[in-house]
């Protein structure tokens, strides 16, 4: 049964949140803190068009919440439904939104990530993503952030 990518609405949200708590639940070891996305109100960001499901039948089993700017779209949080996880959920979503971007004359994606997040820095590297740089969490200032880029050509 094919993926199909479709934005999420209003009644998605206990959906959105379960898939973002079992998908960040990895984190929680490595971080020892909730990453932002498992903090986050989606309410107001599903209102306004930002969140995006990934969904195979009936079964929701990834989701993907984008930011946008002018000349580049940001990736704000990718989760797969571990019982999904290892299927290219997550990169089909990615390629969703750089498709969507690039047909709306965007220059680039961005992304950031936790630096202990070495597995997703892994995976973002494969899908064409270079590292811009390293900073300060602003909200936990002992972790650091990666920032990540993409060309759209």
């Amino acid at each position: 049964m094919p993926i199909i990518i479709r934005q999420a609405v209003a009644g998605d949200l206990p959906v959105v949140k379960d898939m973002t708590e079992r998908a960040y639940a990895v984190w929680l070891p490595v971080l020892k803190y909730p990453p932002v996305p498992l903090t986050e109100d989606y309410v107001p960001r599903i209102a306004a068009g930002t969140v995006f499901l990934a969904q195979e039948g009936e079964a929701v089993c990834g989701l993907i919440v984008m930011e946008y700017a002018d000349e580049e779209d940001t990736v704000f949080s990718v989760a797969v439904d571990p019982d999904h996880a290892g299927k290219g959920i997550g990169p089909r979503m990615m390629s969703e939104m750089e498709d969507r971007a690039r047909a709306s004359g965007k220059q680039r994606m961005t992304l950031y990530t936790n630096a202990l997040m070495e597995r997703n820095i892994g995976l973002y590297r494969k899908l064409g993503y270079t590292e811009t740089g390293r900073r300060p969490n602003p909200a936990r200032p002992v972790f650091t952030i990666v920032d990540m880029v993409k060309p759209l050509r």
